[in-house]
């Protein structure tokens, strides 16, 4: 991995200055930065977070997710306006799907959240997962710094929908909401661990189609969850209704919200998950260095095609080809 000069400091500065003022252009280029693969591009970015850390934490980081189809977008969008009628201002964080054959994303959010997008008290970014697992791209943590940074009060990060594995988001924020459909599994899917043991707020959407199996759903939910082992000792998670279409629920869906982060603050549970997410964090950002700078090794990349062919063929196993490649990089 080659060596960069150090970041511009009168660049940092004028990035620093524009996220302050919540410009929204220096805004966009600051997760841009985050999010690049380009040394110098992260470095800049780390020497921006660096000045604009004392003006993030403020903000209620809520986290959405869910199966494709079940409306986090229209919810989002829901909220959103409501939120921003009441004075708040209110940045989405947007994770697409990436495709696993070009690499590319769709990046489709801001077209879902039309009215949200066009309001002047909201900030949507969309961004590829391109790869990263958790349901999150790899830099949303970074992303989350900069809006509160830039004076949003509310930020709202919505996964890419793939099902029990989204654990990630539950790592990033100070909600997490699991959100479902009526008829969509029964009583033991509701038990399934994982994902729904994480969950703050439980959220059924579409209500309006079908009131009698939401309220069915809803009990199955409420039921089941008494079997599990709540994920913050002094919060009981809510299993609501809502139609994100017609706005139904969604006054009642924040209060709820609200009620969970302030439950959590007056215990110090809030403060406490916050540092034990900044820790997770770390280690994630090192696990991810670490495997750039394996692929980024020359003695790996001269080893590798032999030894997965090796693997391929059956001649050597998975382990001693994994422990063949990582003493390439011992000692360096």
């Amino acid at each position: 991995m080659s060596r960069e000069s150090p970041p511009d400091p009168q660049e940092c500065a004028r990035l620093a200055v524009g996220v302050r003022a919540g410009d929204r252009r220096t805004l966009a280029k600051a997760i841009t930065l985050a999010e690049s693969t380009r040394d110098d591009h992260q470095a800049l970015a780390r020497a921006v977070m660096a000045d604009l850390l004392p003006a993030t934490g403020h903000a209620l980081r809520m986290g959405i997710t869910g199966a494709p189809g079940v409306g986090k977008s229209t919810l989002i969008e829901a909220l959103g306006l409501h939120l921003v009628a009441a004075g708040h201002r209110v940045a989405v964080l947007a994770v697409d799907p990436s495709s696993a054959v070009s690499g590319g994303s769709v990046l489709g959010d801001k077209t879902r959240m039309e009215q949200l997008a066009r309001h002047p008290q909201a900030f949507i970014r969309p961004s590829p997962a391109s790869g990263a697992l958790g349901g999150v791209a790899a830099h949303t943590r970074e992303a989350i710094l900069f809006v509160e940074a830039a004076g949003f009060d509310i930020v709202i990060v919505e996964t890419v929908g793939v099902g029990q594995s989204e654990t990630d988001v539950a790592n990033l924020t100070d909600v997490f909401v699991l959100m479902q459909l009526p008829n969509a599994g029964d009583d033991l899917q509701a038990i399934k661990r994982g994902i729904v043991e994480l969950a703050d707020v439980f959220v059924y959407n579409k209500r309006d189609l079908d009131p009698a199996a939401a309220d069915r759903a809803m009990a199955q939910m409420a039921g089941a969850l008494y079997l599990l082992r709540p994920a913050a000792a002094t919060w009981k998670p809510p299993v609501l209704g809502v139609s994100a279409l017609t706005g139904e629920g969604v006054p009642e869906f924040w209060r709820d919200v609200l009620r969970c982060r302030d439950t959590l603050a007056a215990s110090s549970e809030l403060a406490a998950k916050r540092r034990r997410q900044a820790l997770a964090w770390t280690w994630h950002l090192i696990d991810h260095g670490l495997r750039e700078r394996f692929h980024a090794d020359r003695a790996v990349r001269d080893a590798l095609p032999l030894v997965l062919e090796q693997v391929g063929a059956g001649t050597l196993t998975p382990t001693a080809a994994a422990a063949r490649l990582l003493e390439q990089t011992r000692g360096r």
